[in-house]
């Protein structure tokens, strides 16, 4: 009631005076949201790698472990693939180095180090900076996408142990997957 009052009391003048600021006030308390993009529309990695999308194939979390320069590098991350085929996705890395695995639909492909030889020959970037990688996808319609990821060492106790240790021998080796009918193999050109 005082309120009111209060405002009986005051001038035309007053009251437009007085609704002009409690408007400009709650424009003033919603602008950082017109402005700035809300952080909860944003797609992030969590992890140490970083995420992208090739065609129908989703690639996150990817990232290299290598012990440096020139020296060869597992490729890490988990792969899915979003048709109704089985898709080839191709990896290659510095110097013609490349790595290949077939993603079947449904089922994630995990590089891990233990259930896969993703293996580059060779890396062009020191660990705790970004290697570029060429991804090519043959499968249900063809597409090539380049991008970076990070490259990490033996330094961190997560990592240590999927660190080749040596050159690659530059044959195909067929390994294990999340699924029988999706297998990773190892190619190298020199």
């Amino acid at each position: 009631m005082k309120l009111a009052a209060g405002i009986r009391g005051t001038t035309r003048v007053q009251r437009i005076s007085l609704i002009a600021a409690i408007g400009l006030g709650a424009l003033s308390a919603t602008g950082c949201s017109y402005i700035n993009p809300q952080s909860t529309t944003m797609h992030i990695s969590p992890s140490d790698g970083v995420r992208t999308d090739l065609g129908k194939l989703e690639l996150r979390n990817i990232l290299v472990a290598s012990n440096g320069k020139d020296e060869p590098g597992r490729v890490l991350g988990a792969v899915f693939n979003t048709s109704t085929s089985p898709i080839t996705l191709t990896i290659s890395g510095a110097a013609g180095s490349q790595t290949q695995l077939v993603v079947a639909p449904g089922v994630p492909s995990y590089l891990t180090g233990e259930s896969d030889a993703a293996i580059l020959d060779t890396v062009s970037a020191t660990p705790g900076t970004m290697e570029s990688l060429k991804l090519t996808q043959t499968g249900p319609g063809e597409q090539t996408l380049e991008f970076s990821v990070p490259v990490v060492d033996g330094t961190l106790e997560d990592y240590k142990h999927l660190v080749p240790t040596s050159t690659p021998t530059g044959t195909a080796v067929p390994t294990e997957t999340a699924s029988p009918s999706a297998t990773a193999t190892e190619t190298s050109h020199s």
